[in-house]
């Protein structure tokens, strides 16, 4: 991995990306049209309304600002307008992304109104937009790149075939001193013993094990009889997956085999370091995909089998598969075909190497189907109701 170089954008705080959004950030629901009304008028803008409303408190609203400080701070973001309804959380989350040393301004609602505060936002969303507009890309190392990996709509195939290929590069871009995380804590039952002995160390292995336990108690405590359509998914039914176990040892296998993976993070929490993490986060998609991205996680790796179509504003989803039905009939939503494996036609080592490539290539400007499609899916997590 070391030895692919690509030409990227090295932010403020030495962090690589691979795309140049201006993002246009509302705190909270009640702003969503301020924010679309600003993208709206400044071309090369991009608002990411979202359903996340107020009143949250505790652990809880924790996640919402590191998930809205995250989002801010990604190095595929160049600059960023934050708009809200009260001064108070929107310069919390202003001062949060001004840490990253790049551009970044608040304004708030109240007092002035949505046409005042949508005309002051929009003047500073087009200098943001024009500056950003002349940064240049740099040649950088692949390796710098931060990855996360989530599959989605699995099936039999995934775990032969296009999950294995995401392992391959995990293992390629790890040893060459790359970031990468995985999470999904629900779909690793059955298969959690396994995930443990990939642990660093004894303390990362507790601090798995506590996160893994602590999801499934919550998972069983809700229960009624079991989760038939939740886990596994109609979806994973259809494709030969008839249990949460089936579907977990197809998932691990996206962990690569020689990788140990070195901590464990909060949702939307960033690593502090190269090398493999645990995020705890859920299964749902759009809701995981947002995390990592906040994170600061700037591509990531989507293997499907029935054929998921997720995408995200600003972190590009790159999804492959194993199922040749899936690849011709939902051809448009598949970046990399690797159904020869199956055949007997390819590699696995010859996958990854052409994952790899397609990596290098969506990190130097190539769009993936879901951008291409225009898929901008950004699920907040919520954790309580509103008090």
């Amino acid at each position: 991995m070391a030895k692919h170089k690509i030409f990227a954008f090295r932010r403020e705080n030495g962090r690589v990306g691979v795309r140049n959004h201006v993002i246009i950030l509302p705190v909270d629901d009640i702003s969503n049209a301020a924010c679309e009304a600003v993208a709206s008028h400044i071309k090369g803008t991009l608002a990411l309304p979202h359903a996340y409303g107020r009143l949250q408190f505790g652990e809880d609203l924790d996640l919402f600002f590191r998930t809205m400080i995250g989002t801010g701070s990604n190095p595929n973001v160049a600059a960023v307008v934050v708009i809200g309804i009260e001064a108070g959380w929107t310069q919390r989350i202003v001062d949060g992304i001004a840490k990253t040393g790049k551009p970044v301004a608040g304004f708030s609602i109240e007092g002035k109104g949505d046409i005042r505060t949508i005309a002051e936002a929009s003047y500073k969303a087009k200098e943001f937009v024009q500056w950003a507009a002349e940064l240049q890309r740099t040649e950088c190392d692949l390796s710098e790149l931060y990855i996360s990996v989530k599959c989605g709509e699995s099936d039999t195939t995934t775990g032969l075939a296009s999950c294995p290929t995401v392992g391959n590069v995990l293992d390629k871009h790890c040893a060459a001193g790359g970031i990468a995380s995985f999470g999904e804590t629900t779909e690793l039952t059955g298969a959690e013993h396994i995930v443990a002995a990939k642990a660093a160390n004894e303390a990362v292995r507790k601090e798995f094990m506590a996160a893994f336990d602590d999801y499934t108690k919550l998972v069983f405590s809700q229960k009624k009889d079991d989760l038939s359509e939740s886990q596994p998914t109609k979806g994973n039914i259809a494709g030969g997956l008839t249990t949460i176990e089936e579907k977990a040892f197809g998932n691990v296998e996206k962990l690569g085999k020689r990788t140990k993976f070195v901590g464990c993070l909060q949702p939307a929490a960033a690593p502090t370091g190269a090398g493999m993490w645990f995020m705890d986060t859920s299964s749902a998609a759009a809701e995981a995909v947002t995390l990592w991205a906040a994170s600061g996680a700037v591509v990531h790796l989507f293997p499907t089998g029935q054929g998921n179509i997720i995408g995200n504003p600003i972190e590009p989803v790159i999804k492959l598969s194993g199922n040749p039905k899936t690849v011709a009939t939902m051809k448009e939503h598949i970046d990399l075909d690797v159904s020869p494996i199956l055949q007997g036609e390819m590699t696995l080592d010859q996958a990854g190497d052409a994952l790899i490539e397609l990596i290098a290539r969506t990190a130097n400007g190539r769009l993936t189907s879901a951008e291409a499609l225009g898929h901008r899916e950004y699920v907040l997590t919520k954790l309580y109701r509103s008090a």
